[in-house]
């Protein structure tokens, strides 16, 4: 065999990609399209041993996981570390192929001096795409400057399910929010290059892998065809439509008795033929072991890889299991039709000429790769702004914001305060290197972890959640930001006329109150008490939130609310903040505490983001982009849900309420109270009727009748009166988040589309539906201030990707 194409065509840069990819496949084995369609998963130890890596890519291979690049402790040593591994994949490989190594993007690289940002959730809380992108750009340099081309982002799904710990990855409960900030992450990856070297987004978990029954992590998704595609598709639509998304990757559930990574239906009907992807499909980690081994799909681990390559899951992650030597004998034989592998490698050499790693397969090295990092200023930037942008302020009497003046002592207390690590959620690169030290593994596809260091490891009093605590810990932090202060040390720095005293006080679990003592007293000699509430959102047996650690209690932990109730009766103003990955819901909270900030895992800047809201220097303008449940028992509630249930249902077939609570969220979805009031007027609607090609425009004023600056997040939702099915109370169409000068007012004009209101009618086809639509505008979906209404004067049928999924904003 030569060891080029037959005409060399995939040499050649001035020919197409498709051109190239098909030349290239002529000539390789069946070994080399395998290897293609394969991933290699150096862990632990083996990460650095060039000779067990070697033996697991005797063709070359298609993908390199860089999971254990969290370790490595140094920029240069990790892009050596990528350049190693390319030299000797390219050398396995007859066609010296390269590979494309990938990483986790929703917070940031696992490279030491990358930037690390907020929480999804938290960057969804702020409403603002344009931010999005520019984070998004900037996690796609840093990886790219290291030789990564696949990054794994956005986090699409739609959360109505608080139990599931991987809440805080997503953007929130509403489609057309995931989409426009989906969109813009998107964006941010995919129009960056580096060294001639283009990133690609990995958008997950397709599809509807929140809606797991229970809010367990991977358990079956029953999810409706008409639900899947409106609500837990429309993100992924609106990429692949208005960003051009270049890979997907499936979730572990079963929907409709199919695991997603097996799912023709899925994959190939839906999300290719349907929606339009032309990407690459990458499994997530043993999604296909998984199916065969716990959902229980096919004779055998082949039968499963079978059933997945003919489903169009182009590549297995991160180490071969269905798509191993079994099924390769299979090809051989001729038992398969090697069509169906040839599709899957021709895709992964798309995108790999794509990415251009044919003539780019290196890292940069030395000066050249100090100097994208010495951008890191910009990453600051950025990710400062995005935890002061993601603050959500829930509850304030008027002690908010705080006065330096008028304050001489401050008692800090809870178990977050003197611990930095706490700012950082899960699939961050600190949670994710803490998660090396869990004694336990809650991490899908990723090898069990073993306490192997012979001591007791103590746990948090009542619980299994392990304490972190520890030499080893601390110095994660020293490592990765040695710069980045708790919140006990910000504020003492922030207020130095201030007397600061400080108190662990209770736990990020359990019922212990033997450090009650000592807070309560604490408080009871200060001005004013500042509590840090939650649990702690990140990975493995150290958290108790993050990837497989669900919950059935969505409320504060029973230690924090008994200690909350002793406070109270103190007198003293309590201040709380919340910091984990889904938000607060508490009674006693609501009751007693004097203010409530919601303040979400803020990353690098989260001491600074917090202290400097609390104290009024940033305006709170995050806005909750989840509904908050009372209790569990009211999930799944959501404010887009169908008329006719949940508030809507009004007492129609039944009482108005539960027995025991209201039907009403707790805090409604896009709640946020501000420092800053603004006053909405003039309602003006351009055209109140629209056919299906006309744009539905309203234009309105907006002004800040406060005395201090701030931003407001105007929200446009829409309302379909009657309709052929049942259709949500309300919608949000538009949104904006809007800076205005203390009594500065500027004209609001939205754009919406019609086809943003198609649904699927009875035969499952996209309708743009005749009828009276009512324009809600305000600063909630509760907190309405303008309404109005319109008529579309026509039918319409549409192909589901050409609709809209979000209107546009402009002020003047």
């Amino acid at each position: 065999m030569s060891l080029h194409g037959k005409n060399k065509i995939y040499l050649d840069e001035t020919r197409s990609v498709e051109e190239r990819a098909k030349d290239l496949l002529l000539d390789m084995s069946l070994e080399e399209k395998m290897a293609q369609v394969n991933c290699v998963f150096p862990f632990d130890k083996k990460a650095m041993d060039l000779a067990w890596i070697a033996e697991r890519v005797p063709y070359g291979i298609g993908e390199v996981s860089t999971l254990e690049m969290r370790r490595i402790p140094t920029l240069q040593g990790a892009a050596q570390w990528v350049k190693d591994v390319q030299t000797l994949v390219m050398e396995k490989s007859p066609h010296h192929i390269p590979a494309i190594f990938h990483m986790e993007g929703l917070c940031g690289a696992f490279i030491q001096e990358a930037t690390s940002f907020p929480s999804g959730i938290a960057r969804g809380a702020s409403f603002d795409p344009d931010l999005e992108e520019q984070i998004g750009s900037c996690v796609a340099e840093q990886e790219l400057a290291c030789g990564i081309t696949h990054i794994l982002a956005p986090v699409l799904d739609i959360s109505r399910d608080s139990r599931m710990g991987r809440q805080g990855e997503s953007y929130g409960e509403d489609p057309a929010l995931a989409s426009a900030m989906g969109v813009a992450y998107t964006k941010g990856i995919q129009e960056t290059s580096v060294d001639g070297r283009q990133a690609e987004s990995v958008a997950k978990h397709f599809l509807a892998f929140h809606n797991s029954q229970g809010g367990i992590h991977g358990t079956h998704s029953d999810t409706p065809e008409r639900l899947l595609q409106e609500i837990y598709g429309k993100p992924f639509q609106a990429a692949i439509k208005e960003a051009g998304l270049r890979g997907i990757m499936p979730c572990y559930c079963s929907i409709d008795g199919e695991p997603a990574s097996l799912s023709h239906k899925l994959l190939t009907d839906l999300l290719r033929e349907q929606m339009g992807f032309d990407g690459l499909c990458i499994s997530d980690y043993g999604g296909i072991e998984n199916s065969h081994n716990y959902q229980r799909i096919g004779e055998s681990m082949a039968d499963a890889g079978e059933m997945a390559l003919a489903a169009g899951m182009d590549v297995e992650m991160p180490s071969p299991a269905g798509y191993g030597k079994e099924l390769q004998e299979r090809f051989a034989n001729q038992a398969l039709d090697i069509g169906v592998l040839d599709q899957a490698v021709y895709r992964v050499l798309c995108a790999k000429f794509r990415m251009g790693l044919f003539e780019h397969p290196y890292p940069l090295m030395d000066d050249k790769l100090e100097n994208v990092y010495r951008k890191a200023d910009k990453g600051k930037q950025l990710t400062r702004q995005s935890a002061m942008e993601s603050m959500t302020l829930l509850k304030n009497d008027g002690i908010l914001p705080l006065r330096k003046d008028k304050i001489k002592k401050i008692a800090v207390i809870g178990p977050h305060a003197d611990n930095a690590r706490m700012f950082f959620g899960g699939y961050t690169h600190i949670s994710m290197m803490e998660s090396i030290y869990a004694v336990a593994n809650s991490i899908a596809g990723v090898a069990g972890i073993e306490n192997t260091t012979g001591k007791t490891i103590p746990t948090v009093p009542g619980t299994d959640i392990q304490l972190d605590q520890g030499e080893e810990y601390d110095a994660i932090l020293r490592t990765q930001k040695p710069d980045c202060p708790s919140l006990l040390e910000y504020l003492k720095a922030y207020a130095p006329s201030c007397e600061i005293v400080y108190a662990k006080g209770y736990d990020i679990a359990g019922q212990d109150q033997s450090g009650f003592d000592e807070a309560l007293q604490m408080i009871g000699q200060a001005d004013l008490a500042i509590l840090t509430l939650g649990g702690k959102y990140g990975t493995c047996s150290l958290a108790s939130m993050g990837e497989g650690v669900d919950a059935t209690d969505i409320n504060l932990p029973e230690c924090q609310v008994a200690f909350i109730e002793q406070a109270a009766e103190i007198g003293k103003p309590l201040v709380g903040v919340h910091i984990f990955g889904r938000p607060i819901s508490s009674d006693i909270a609501d009751e007693k505490l004097h203010a409530i900030l919601e303040a979400w895992n803020g990353a690098e800047c989260g001491a600074e983001a917090i202290v400097q809201t609390l104290f009024g220097e940033n305006d709170p303008a995050g806005r909750l982009p989840v509904s908050v449940a009372y209790k569990s028992g009211q999930i799944p509630i959501y404010y887009n849900h169908p008329w006719g249930s949940a508030e809507s249902q009004s007492g129609s077939i039944g009482f108005a309420n539960y027995v025991d609570m209201s039907h009403s969220p707790r805090y409604p979805f896009g709640h946020g109270l501000s420092y800053a009031e603004f006053y909405y007027r003039d309602l003006h609607i351009e055209n109140r009727e629209v056919d299906t090609m006309g744009d539905i425009v309203c234009s309105f004023f907006l002004k800040n009748v406060s005395d201090c600056a701030g931003d407001e997040v105007v929200q446009i939702y829409v309302s379909d009166r009657f309709a052929s099915r049942t259709r949500p109370v309300m919608e949000l169409a538009a949104f904006e988040r809007i800076p205005l000068q203390p009594h500065e007012e500027k004209e609001i004009i939205c754009h919406i589309s019609p086809s943003q209101l198609a649904f699927l009618d009875k035969d499952m086809k996209w309708k743009i539906e005749k009828g009276d639509i009512d324009l809600l505008i305000g600063a909630s979906s509760k907190d309405i201030r303008l309404k109005d209404s319109i008529r579309i004067t026509e039918n319409a049928w549409i192909d589901g990707r050409d609709r809209s999924f979000y209107g546009k904003v402009e002020v003047k």
